[in-house]
């Protein structure tokens, strides 16, 4: 099984897992996550993640910007339009099944989860 200090040796396993923890937030908020997920689907523009979504365009513009900063969006541009598109598909597309298998494993506890949970929103 291969972990974050696998490819990063034993030194620098505390920056490796920063690392790891700042891509999962990346994850956390289920607008970025909502994003990511319809982008598995191939490029938008900002006003078609807005329709498909049913998000504010400010609320797309901020999180695509976010994601774009991190890493996990890439953009093009097409005439006076901006495509946005996951910056490694076959990764995220794998991450985010990976997340499906692990929540299906785990039922309601994520959800339900004092610290983390859904009620603590």
């Amino acid at each position: 099984m291969t972990t974050v200090s696998d490819d990063a040796g034993a030194g620098s396993e505390p920056a490796a897992l920063d690392a790891a923890a700042c891509l999962f937030h990346g994850f956390s908020d289920v607008s970025r996550l909502t994003i990511l997920q319809h982008l598995t689907l191939g490029e938008h523009r900002v006003v078609d993640l807005t329709d498909h979504l049913g998000l504010a365009q400010s609320t797309v513009s901020k999180h695509l910007a976010c994601l774009l900063d991190c890493g996990l969006v890439a953009v093009r541009a097409q005439g006076r339009a901006s495509m946005y598109s996951l910056a490694q598909p076959d990764v995220t597309f794998e991450l985010l099944a990976a997340a499906e298998r692990l929540l299906a494993l785990t039922g309601d506890a994520v959800a339900l989860c004092p610290t983390y949970g859904a009620a603590t929103r």
